[in-house]
């Protein structure tokens, strides 16, 4: 089993990190942030020349062709730089829902545009009463003709607020879970910045006209899979938002002075930024662990090695979190400061598609991950 990153993967992870480096400071963001746009749209014009918009798609749709592993060093990357255009929204869950489900003739018409940038996507399954459920839905897809007529509400969707294109799961009259999807000038939204900054919003549907993605009757068992992938990648993201927390804080550490020295030479301070450093490195791994369950046949096991692999970095984040913000003290609480702005995105990925308890619960229902 090979853990370490390929020639081709460090490159891209390179190239990433030059990019943002260069182009995506704190300041530049802070700047985003407090503006009305959601989306830097030149940022992600540099995100389509350098492919990372439609970086898992097939070549054919414009696309590079490569796998989840690249795509978690890119995840990794968009952690440390705390990313807020839509890149999960419309590739990790939209492209991905699209590629999984769609017909050949659907993935033409939509991929090239999200591979080139010019096309953003989102993902509409939470529902005001359904807590973490994809199947608890009342949001209904009626027949209408060769099309279909949508009627329900959508809340919190990640990348709503600006989607060209929304992807929506509804009940069908047969019961099923199907996805759909709806032209985002059909609908009403009502958008708002996430806890993290990220942009999203609330939207309605009434009686907007829909195309079926693909087969209704397969909705949530594609819902299912692509969910799977985007845990992973976002436990990726969450490794590097913390591997990021963790270095600022020890410069932070070595900069501070009390009592006429750096606060660094303090044994007991030491022995805190030493357990950071164990958190993360726990995470990571389980980040991998999650990665490479991806590739698990058996469809049970994987989901279940997934979202004990997030329990870990979830927890993870808290106690590094935890301690990057106590270490700064008032400082790091600031909007000025990064450190509180990684806090809140790391805490946003862990009510991502379900909390920890739901995690644990249904990691336990499933037996765990120790066999005998």
């Amino acid at each position: 089993m090979e853990l370490d990153l390929t020639e081709e993967q460090r490159m891209l992870g390179d190239a990433v990190k030059s990019l943002l480096d260069k182009r995506y400071d704190a300041n530049t963001r802070l700047a985003l942030l407090e503006s009305e746009d959601t989306v830097n749209r030149e940022m992600w014009k540099q995100y389509a020349e350098l492919g990372l918009l439609g970086l898992t798609f097939d070549e054919q749709y414009g696309g590079a062709g490569m796998g989840v592993g690249e795509l978690a060093v890119v995840m990794e990357a968009f952690g440390r730089a705390l990313v807020l255009e839509p890149f999960v929204a419309t590739v990790v869950l939209g492209g991905a829902l699209v590629a999984a489900a769609g017909t050949p003739e659907q993935k033409a018409a939509i991929l090239p545009g999200v591979a080139d940038g010019s096309t953003l996507l989102a993902f509409g399954y939470s529902e005001r009463n359904s807590r973490w459920s994809l199947a608890d839905l009342e949001t209904a897809a009626t027949p209408d003709g060769d099309t279909w007529r949508i009627d329900g509400e959508k809340i919190a969707v990640l990348g709503g607020d600006s989607a060209d294109q929304l992807i929506v799961s509804a009940r069908t009259p047969d019961g099923e879970v199907g996805l759909f999807l709806v032209a985002g000038s059909d609908v009403t939204r009502s958008p708002y910045r996430l806890q993290d900054g990220l942009g999203a919003a609330d939207v309605l549907f009434a009686g907007c006209p829909a195309i079926a993605l693909g087969s209704p009757a397969e909705g949530l068992t594609h819902i299912e899979s692509v969910l799977d992938v985007a845990t992973a990648a976002l436990c990726s993201e969450a490794v590097g938002a913390m591997d990021r927390m963790l270095w600022i804080t020890v410069d932070y550490l070595k900069t501070r002075v009390q009592f006429g020295q750096p606060i660094s030479v303090f044994q007991a301070l030491q022995f805190r930024a030493a357990d950071m450093f164990v958190w993360l490195e726990q995470a990571r791994s389980m980040s991998i662990v999650a990665r490479l369950a991806l590739a698990n046949d058996d469809v049970a096991e994987r989901r279940r090695t997934v979202q004990a692999a997030k329990i870990q970095v979830d927890m993870s984040s808290r106690r590094v979190g935890q301690e990057a913000i106590q270490l700064h003290g008032g400082i790091g609480m600031t909007m000025e400061y990064p450190v509180g702005h990684y806090v809140k995105r790391t805490a946003v990925i862990a009510k991502t598609f379900a909390d920890t308890d739901t995690l644990v619960e249904l990691v336990g229902a499933g037996g765990g991950l120790i066999t005998e």
